[in-house]
């Protein structure tokens, strides 16, 4: 009988609708949002937030910001047409996805949420 291998980290996607428009619009809270994340992550960060806006196409138009974090990365997308936050969380360190989502969801002041979850192997 062959045993399941040890997950090599968990991969966690984050999608939060109806957030605050001037929040998701705005790169100092985007990066404060990633630093308060990584902490309850209990992560370090590795290197600088990198928050760029862009997008000619106003359906995807919006700030994306990504995070290398010691453990893996941190990663998103604020669609500034529907007011929603794509976050990806990927370690190799263990951490609560539902709380990731919660915080997400109260940062973001989202009406509501939606999570994945996936060992990687």
């Amino acid at each position: 009988m062959d045993q399941e291998p040890k997950p090599w980290g968990v991969a966690t996607s984050i999608d939060v609708y109806n957030c605050n428009a001037v929040k998701i619009r705005d790169a100092q809270e985007i990066t404060r949002f990633t630093h308060e994340l990584c902490e309850l992550l209990g992560m370090k960060r590795f290197g600088k937030t990198m928050v760029v806006r862009f997008g000619d196409d106003p359906e995807v138009t919006g700030y994306s910001m990504v995070q290398l974090i010691e453990t893996s990365l941190v990663s998103g997308h604020f669609a500034e047409k529907t007011n929603a936050a794509y976050i990806d969380i990927f370690s190799c360190k263990p951490y609560d996805p539902d709380a990731m989502r919660k915080f997400t969801q109260e940062f973001f002041e989202g009406e509501y949420s939606n999570i994945g979850v996936r060992k990687r192997r």
